[in-house]
């Protein structure tokens, strides 16, 4: 009887270092970005039959699942195009994206994991489609009257409720790419008077934000937004600082126009089920806060 010596045991007696890729059987992240994504399409069109779409079945099918022609009819691009992609050849569009993803049938989880492969094509200013899932924009929506909204890497603001716009200011009345939370603590000039700490927490964010983007040196939206706020004199002085700073739970200090002094405490969570956003809320931090923040979203105007 043939026995198989596992990985392990082998580099134990050989005193060579154990990988993971020894260890899970010659599985390693070596691929590029590009082919993880095909390797992934692949595997979900080969777990498709013909007959869950409603599409015709041959008598002697070679292909375990669908034909890359098949999906890409489903999707509505090119049969080349999709085996490009297969082969993680070209770039991706979250457009195509999500029309592939239609047509795998994939649930949410693996939408969602598809879509982070988006590649896109245009200016980093134009780049403003963001896919926010229903359960956190139910749970940004369900926190009303605390304000609350969803931020990308970039500190990009995705999703909000209208005790946020109330609070500071309509994000959806701002050009997309100044609705970012460094854009208006710094470019915003109504955030000064809001904030009654302002100095102090400008600099705590801009630390951080610093700390951010110096892990990826060559991302263009980072570089688009550091470029906005260095024309705020305080801005370009500190970050020629090089300052940079941790992010801690505190308790801000707000003074609007409309319902007076605000003590809300911020609060920063991840989202496990889409890693790349953070969920952002300010809860009040006492009776008078619990009242001023019904009295923004009824009817208060927010500041302009």
């Amino acid at each position: 009887m043939r026995t198989t010596t596992s990985p392990l045991v082998t580099a134990r007696r050989s005193r060579q270092p154990i990988t993971i890729a020894d260890s899970f059987g010659g599985w390693a992240t070596t691929n590029t970005p590009r082919e993880e994504l095909g390797a992934f399409l692949r595997s979900r069109r080969e777990r498709l039959t013909p007959g869950e779409l409603g599409l015709p079945v041959a008598p002697r099918r070679r292909t375990p699942g669908l034909r890359r022609a098949e999906v890409a009819e489903l999707a509505g691009i090119s049969g080349s195009w999709y085996a490009w992609l297969e082969q993680g050849r070209v770039r991706t569009s979250e457009q195509v994206l999500r029309s592939v993803a239609r047509a795998l049938r994939l649930d949410e989880a693996e939408a969602a994991h598809v879509l982070s492969f988006a590649e896109e094509n245009s200016a980093p200013s134009d780049r403003r489609a963001r896919w926010v899932s229903m359960n956190l924009l139910s749970l940004v929506d369900s926190m009303t009257p605390n304000p609350a909204l969803v931020i990308d890497p970039h500190w990009d603001l995705l999703a909000w409720n209208p005790s946020y716009a109330a609070l500071l200011t309509d994000p959806a009345r701002l050009a997309p790419e100044h609705r970012n939370l460094l854009w208006l603590v710094f470019r915003w000039p109504p955030c000064r008077d809001l904030l009654v700490d302002w100095e102090s927490e400008a600099r705590v964010l801009l630390g951080q934000f610093r700390a951010k983007a110096a892990r990826s040196p060559g991302d263009p939206r980072y570089a688009e937004i550091v470029n906005a706020i260095l024309a705020d004199p305080d801005a370009a002085r500190w970050y020629g600082d090089r300052e940079t700073a941790a992010f801690h739970p505190a308790v801000k200090h707000f003074r609007h126009p409309v319902v007076g002094d605000l003590r809300l405490r911020y609060v920063k969570l991840a989202a496990v089920d889409e890693p790349s956003h953070h969920f952002l809320a300010y809860l009040p931090d006492d009776s008078a806060a619990e009242a001023g923040v019904r009295a923004l979203v009824a009817g208060a105007p927010h500041v302009s």
